[in-house]
């Protein structure tokens, strides 16, 4: 399949693993000049590192904390000066903090805020600018399940990320007339490390062995096992191509059959 991404500039929010990373790879492999962004500066040029290594793609790796407001901005100015342009944009952060409503303070709050929802939208107000002078672009927001099926404990999350959708419906039809199109992906239970986090924190929460709540989690998931990064990475690759131009304000889930609605 020709998805027409060589040569193509992205910018991958969160990539030094889990699913950024998989969603950086996967670009990279299909032609993408990608530009990928992290906190944490040494496993952040290593991941980078070993993408181009292993698909021949120029990868540029931009340290960056994007619950802040210039570092947002900062990332798509780098990207640009680097690359020329923008074409894809994969916003992605770290998930928000988990816990019940009763546990969780305004600062909570604020910081989730900042780093769930304000992100994607600075990210955005930055990047279709340069989209529009390039005759189009792609959006695609990393999201999770909890935007169509809320997770207990995930009070944060299935808040803010719901927001995002809401958010990226309303942008994908504004921006359909320059040809952006503006797309989420919602994985499920992935290998990643934010699994192990959540698996933990439900296990203490509730007083039982992690491997309980590991068994459990993949009882629901009717594919019987967890999601593998390089499977959400794929269908961001194929939003991202030529071969998606028909697609634009879904919220796709890559989740193994784990929600139960019928839309």
């Amino acid at each position: 399949m020709d998805t027409a991404l060589t040569g193509k500039v992205a910018l991958v929010c969160a990539a030094s693993r889990g699913l950024g990373r998989a969603a950086a790879r996967s670009l990279a492999a299909e032609g993408a000049r990608v530009a990928m962004c992290a906190r944490g500066s040494v496993v952040l040029e290593e991941a980078a590192a070993r993408i181009a290594a292993d698909t021949g793609a120029e990868v540029h790796p931009i340290v960056a904390d994007l619950s802040r407001a210039e570092d947002a901005r900062h990332v798509v100015a780098e990207t640009v000066g680097r690359f020329g342009g923008i074409d894809i944009l994969v916003t992605n952060a770290g998930g928000p903090k988990s816990g019940l409503f009763s546990s969780l303070t305004e600062a909570d709050w604020r910081q989730a805020i900042d780093l769930t929802l304000m992100s994607v939208v600075l990210l955005c107000m930055e990047a279709v600018p340069h989209m529009r002078r390039r005759g189009g672009g792609r959006i695609i927001n990393i999201t999770s399940i909890s935007v169509k099926q809320p997770i207990d404990g995930l009070m944060l999350s299935n808040a803010l990320r719901s927001a995002v959708v809401g958010f990226a419906k309303t942008l994908a039809n504004e921006l359909a007339a320059d040809n952006i199109l503006v797309n989420n992906v919602a994985p499920g239970y992935t290998r990643t490390d934010r699994v192990v986090e959540l698996t933990e924190a439900t296990a203490r929460r509730e007083g039982i062995a992690v491997s309980t709540v590991e068994e459990r989690l993949v009882r629901q998931v009717p594919l019987g096992r967890l999601g593998e990064p390089r499977e959400l990475g794929d269908l961001v690759a194929f939003l991202a191509s030529a071969r998606g131009s028909y697609i634009t304000g879904a919220t796709i889930p890559v989740d193994g059959g784990f929600i139960r609605a019928t839309l």
